[in-house]
């Protein structure tokens, strides 16, 4: 079985897994595609090796099919289609016991912290997987689990119809918060200081904005009547655009900090005082969220032909890689199952 691990010092090795079948409880997916993100990025560059255990099989966002099921597993059959909702969390923290399970202070995030979907047969707890409907293409299928991080975002902020709200940063997950928040009837401004991610934000009936060229709490301050945003969502993760973020907010607006940050950043708290603003975090998902971005996909209300800028094989996840980094990418699918 094919596979790719994550040995440190920015090296990746295709390698052969064992196959094993699944456990009690579990069900084996035959993945299809897994998409590349952020978080694998920091992976790559080495940032997160104090967390991860090496050699490492990544990757969280997926789509594949049933292949096996484990003793005990009556809800799932061979070929249904399916994502994987990454997070296996304790039950007993009192993070799980309030309820916030997603944000366990025990969490397993699948994919980081435990082997992921860089490989054509992945063995999960059978709570992790999510139904995808038939028909739904299932390289756009590998866009929910970042469609889901949207949803929450957006859930997160409490946005109403008809609220205004500016996304810091158009990458990948910057631009799925546009495009759910206008799904939930804002009117969003895109701010963005890359020329051709501004171009493709656009093209998808966004406003937008290069802070270079225009000051940015000016625009945004004519474009609310002088009020401010009603929504905020910091995306970028620069250090620069959190101490400017408070200055777009309307008095009693919301900052949502979706972006790792990592390390501590200045913040203008004078202004969070004086317009009286929250701020809020926003990390990973729940269920709902997940079931909420699977009708998204599927009812096309997401743009993931124009999010995939290409598909790769395997061995070519190194060079999809440098592409991420370059930003000359907004989404990259490797072909897991190498069907293309």
């Amino acid at each position: 079985m094919n596979g790719l691990v994550y040995t440190g010092n920015r090296e990746l090795t295709r390698v052969d897994l064992p196959t094993t079948p699944p456990a009690p409880g579990e069900v084996q997916v035959a993945v299809a595609y897994t998409g590349l993100c952020g978080t694998d990025l920091h992976i790559f560059h080495g940032n997160m090796d104090a967390r991860v255990q090496t050699p490492l099989v990544f990757g969280h966002e997926m789509s594949g099919t049933v292949a096996a099921v484990g003793e005990g597993v009556t809800d799932w059959a061979v070929g249904d289609v399916v994502t994987v909702m990454p997070l296996d969390w304790d039950g007993t923290c009192p993070a799980c016991r309030a309820g916030n399970e997603h944000i366990c202070q025990n969490l397993d995030f699948i994919g980081i912290d435990s082997p992921g979907a860089l490989q054509q047969l992945w063995n999960v707890p059978e709570r992790t997987l999510v139904r995808i409907p038939t028909g739904t293409p299932l390289d756009h299928a590998a866009l929910i689990e970042p469609v889901a991080v949207a949803v929450h975002d957006v859930r997160r902020s409490e946005l109403q119809p008809g609220d205004r709200a500016v996304v810091i940063g158009g990458g990948p997950i910057g631009l799925l918060i546009a495009t759910v928040a206008r799904h939930a009837g804002a009117e969003v401004l895109v701010i963005e200081l890359d020329e051709k991610r501004r171009a493709q934000i656009a093209a998808l009936g966004f406003s937008t904005l290069d802070p270079r060229e225009r000051d940015q709490r000016e625009a945004v301050e004519e474009w609310t009547d002088g009020a401010g945003a009603d929504v905020v969502f910091e995306v970028s993760g620069a250090a620069a655009a959190v101490l400017g973020a408070t200055d777009l907010a309307k008095v009693r607006g919301t900052l949502v900090v979706v972006a790792i940050h990592p390390t501590p950043r200045p913040i203008d708290l004078q202004r969070v005082f004086w317009r009286e603003l929250r701020i809020l975090g926003a990390r990973v998902y729940q269920r709902a969220d997940f079931e909420t971005a699977v009708q998204l996909i599927a009812d096309g209300v997401i743009p993931a032909e124009q999010l995939i800028t290409r598909v790769v094989p395997l061995e070519e996840t190194a060079e999809a890689f440098a592409d991420l980094e370059s930003g000359r990418a907004m989404k990259i699918l490797v072909d897991v199952a190498g069907t293309r």
